[in-house]
């Protein structure tokens, strides 16, 4: 069994069944899903599907027909690795090499009843601003609920958004206060502006506070009208990994160090990259956060957090916990 899916407009989820076929640029017209790893090294990340539709939440779990009981026994998740990374990172923005980078900690386990891919039933149950996405094949696969749309592109009007800054829901006072919380957004939101800002009029909305139940995150929409049409792959390339999941400033160095620090943590290669698809020309991706991935009966659990000057250790560690209880809650595991 292989699929993919994908939440679209309206409610609906874009689904595709394998076997698909790779392809080095999307086609013209029809359907094909996008997959990347964090570091877009794949020279064929466009998947047509055998089949696809558009379906209602309801319809799309139907068609997925894989839910089912899902138990899984996590292991204890070990500081050192991640305060050793931390303390590196923190070297590196004293040095003057990074402003703000986002390092990745996994916490693992092992599914003791029922199957993986059940978790795919449970991540299309995701309500907006929550955005359902997965792809299964060959007894591996991930799924998750992203709240952050990397990219939406229709005709020429894009979109995308600045999400960076969380704390827990009885903090929404304190957060929209917290000059660490507003900086580390700002990095973000204005790194998105300057990214974009060449390509058209360009409009920034007001930085709100999004709901997430246990979690809140500032969000800061962003608008582009562009002046001609553009690549996807190249708008891709434009943004990821915007500063939310990824360094600045973005150079070549910055990002072979931050991948090195993934691979040291064990952060799955799709964590942070976008996935999505294309829809007769109109193309939309998530960042492919709030998810679990899977490898047989292993089950992957990560989580990111931005580091910056003012970060503590103590801070970050407490949530990075907060991430994953959040996606553990929603995925009831």
């Amino acid at each position: 069994m292989s699929l993919a899916f994908l939440g679209w407009s309206e409610g609906r989820v874009l689904v595709g069944r394998g076997p698909f076929e790779t392809r080095a640029v999307p086609p013209e017209t029809g359907v094909a899903f996008y997959r990347n790893d964090f570091g877009l090294d794949s020279s064929e990340p466009w998947l047509i599907p055998s089949e696809s539709a558009l379906l209602s939440k309801e319809e799309a779990m139907e068609w997925a027909g894989i839910e089912g009981p899902v138990d899984v026994s996590w292991d204890n998740l070990e500081a050192s690795p991640f305060a050793e990374v931390f303390q590196e990172i923190t070297t590196s923005i004293r040095w003057g090499i990074f402003e703000k980078t986002v390092p990745v900690v996994v916490e693992k386990g092992r599914v003791d009843a029922g199957g993986a891919a059940a978790l795919v039933s449970r991540a299309l149950s995701a309500s907006e601003p929550l955005v359902p996405y997965g792809i299964v094949a060959d007894g591996r696969g991930f799924a998750g609920m992203s709240p952050e749309h990397l990219l939406i592109l229709d005709g020429r009007t894009l979109k995308t958004m600045a999400l960076a800054g969380t704390a827990r829901a009885e903090e929404r006072e304190v957060l929209a206060v917290d000059e660490k919380e507003i900086r580390e957004h700002e990095f973000v939101a204005q790194a998105l502006v300057s990214k974009l800002g060449d390509l058209g009029n360009l409009s920034r909305g007001a930085r709100v506070v999004m709901d997430l139940g246990p979690i809140v995150h500032f969000h800061t929409p962003i608008e582009v009208e562009l002046n001609q049409d553009e690549p996807v792959d190249a708008l891709i390339r434009r943004l990821h990994p915007t500063p939310a999941l990824g360094p600045l400033p973005r150079t070549g160095e910055t990002m072979s160090r931050l991948i090195a620090w993934r691979e040291k943590l064990g952060a799955p290669d799709e964590f942070g990259a976008p996935f999505g698809a294309v829809v007769d020309g109109a193309f939309r991706a998530i960042v492919a956060i709030r998810g679990v991935w899977w490898n047989g009966k292993d089950v992957f659990l990560p989580a990111g957090c931005g580091v910056i000057e003012p970060s503590r250790l103590v801070n970050e560690w407490r949530e990075l916990r907060l991430k994953r209880e959040a996606v553990k809650a929603r995925f009831g595991i």
